[in-house]
């Protein structure tokens, strides 16, 4: 029986669109890119790169139409610099992107791979050439985070997922400067026992602003005998006091169904870390990685989750 939900989320044929193949250096691995629809129409992916050490970097790929003749920097976008950010020793991984109005500029929320862990850094840029680093904002152990595109209540307001103990829940921060974060306040719980999303939860894609509130995709991890299958979910919130949950998805609606979605250097994995919107402001474009592997891309539409959200909410 055919589980997937087509309305939701539809591949693109072919996919994997991506992969280390592709790479104008050697690399072992691309995945878990950040996505921005450029003004001119541009689609570009900041990718996760893991190179033949097991390090992670970022490189910048670009596509006329979002899909495929993908133009890659022929060398590393952005680079660990343990030297002035000791926090980036062991990599950087998994950007989210958003554009800030305000600044005028992209927002990219990374994961830091320190010594002790993952940790939350961002960096600002107008070209995806020349970044400006602020370093590290979350301490370990802490990832999965992002920066909506605009102040509330005068404040700047960035979701991230810290971890504490054996559970990780979705967690919402506020800012003055962006550099220092406070008012931390519980935005969405793993529920417990046997749900697709117990224990383990996370960010996927940064929040998507509609009339109705914060459209958010969010990542569950079920931990079975096999190992750790990772699905998507979604979950609605107010767009003044964004830590306010609206509604929330019983049910997952995007999981690993096909062969390079279940095996790869981690099986089992639908991972997105990007989408678009397109100048409808409907269609929606997800970019996720696939087993850790490779790069994938689904189409749906923000309306039919919005109404799917209306029906599967609890």
């Amino acid at each position: 029986m055919n589980t997937r939900h087509p309305e939701l989320l539809r591949r693109h044929n072919p996919n994997p669109i991506l992969t280390a193949a592709d790479w104008p250096y050697p690399v072992h691995s691309v995945f878990n890119p950040g996505a921005a629809l450029l003004p001119d129409g541009t689609t570009l992916l900041l990718c996760r790169v893991e190179d033949r050490r097991g390090l992670s970097h970022l490189c910048a790929a670009r596509s006329a139409n979002g899909i495929d003749h993908w133009r890659i920097d022929p060398r590393p976008t952005l680079v660990p610099d343990p030297e002035h950010y000791p926090e980036e020793l062991w990599g950087i991984e998994d950007p989210r992107i958003t554009f800030v109005p305000e600044l005028n500029k992209y927002a990219v929320v990374y994961t830091a791979y320190t010594r002790d862990g993952p940790g939350v850094a961002l960096a600002l840029t107008e070209d995806f050439r020349r970044f400006e680093r602020l370093g590290e904002i979350m301490s370990p152990e802490d990832k999965d985070a992002a920066l909506l595109p605009h102040r509330i209540g005068g404040q700047w307001v960035l979701i991230h997922r810290p971890v504490s103990a054996l559970e990780a829940h979705m967690w919402i921060s506020y800012s003055t400067d962006l550099r220092h974060w406070g008012s931390h306040k519980l935005m969405l719980e793993a529920r417990r026992g046997a749900w697709w999303d117990a224990n383990r939860i996370g960010l996927s894609t940064p929040p998507i602003e509609t009339p109705q509130g914060w459209l958010v995709i969010y990542h569950g991890v079920r931990r079975t005998a096999a190992g750790c299958l990772y699905r998507l979910g979604l979950a609605l919130f107010d767009l003044t006091a964004p830590e306010r949950c609206l509604k929330r998805g019983d049910e997952w609606f995007f999981g690993p169904e096909e062969p390079y979605e279940r095996h790869g250097d981690v099986g089992y994995v639908v991972f997105p870390c990007g989408c678009t919107v397109a100048p409808d402001g409907d269609t929606l474009r997800v970019y996720y990685g696939a087993a850790d592997m490779s790069i994938a891309l689904a189409t749906g539409s923000i309306s039919a989750m919005l109404e799917w959200l209306e029906q599967h909410s609890g």
